[in-house]
């Protein structure tokens, strides 16, 4: 089977890259940041059920995470910019896998709707290159505070690709973030079997 959309396997295990066609009139463009007979072709399965979807907002230079789900019960998300522009990254903390400690990014923005695809037990960051970037992503859990926890995104050993020409724009909890060396030291990490099996079932009845 093929697709008119393109995809790529990231340098983080089970992490995806897809871009869609873009048609383009004079009166604008229609896109489809997610199909699924690419996806299937691409992972050998569907999306997991969508339990909730996110839209944040950002200004020029924000950094948003390193956020993880604890695992159980994790968490994988489908992520594109609606407006605007960010690199987009994916972290592997999972103790375990073949591309533990490994990164990777994209940049997603609303010329070519690119997106990407988070399994579970990943990180996942952004950072925001244009005011007014919108990061719009479907998820398989909800959200639930005590679930969800945060790495430095400015851990010099996992030297994440954050632009030096504006300085970078976190949150309380994103600036006190530990270090990946200290969460996997405490145990804190997801295991990668286990989250293999967790988005297993998301597709498996």
């Amino acid at each position: 089977m093929t697709t008119a959309v393109k995809f790529r396997e990231l340098a983080v295990s089970g992490a995806y890259a897809f871009n869609p066609p873009v048609f383009e009139d004079d009166r604008g463009l229609f896109t489809s940041p997610y199909q699924e007979p690419a996806f299937v072709e691409a992972l050998g399965h569907p999306l997991f059920p969508v339990a909730q979807s996110n839209h944040s907002r950002s200004k020029r230079g924000t950094v948003r995470g390193i956020h993880y789900t604890v695992t159980p019960p994790g968490v994988a998300k489908y992520v594109y910019c609606a407006r605007g522009r960010a690199i987009d990254i994916v972290v592997d903390i999972r103790v375990g896998s073949p591309t533990f400690g490994r990164w990777d990014s994209s940049v997603l923005d609303q010329e070519t709707f690119s997106a990407m695809y988070f399994p579970v037990g990943v990180g996942h960051a952004f950072i925001a290159l244009e005011d007014d970037t919108v990061m719009s992503y479907m998820l398989s859990g909800s959200y639930e505070a005590q679930h969800e926890l945060s790495l430095s995104p400015l851990d010099p050993a996992l030297g994440l690709p954050i632009p030096t020409d504006v300085a970078p724009l976190l949150s309380a909890r994103d600036t006190a973030a530990p270090l990946l060396a200290q969460v996997r030291a405490e145990g804190g990490l997801p295991e990668y079997d286990k989250c293999r099996r967790i988005e297993a079932a998301l597709w498996r009845p």
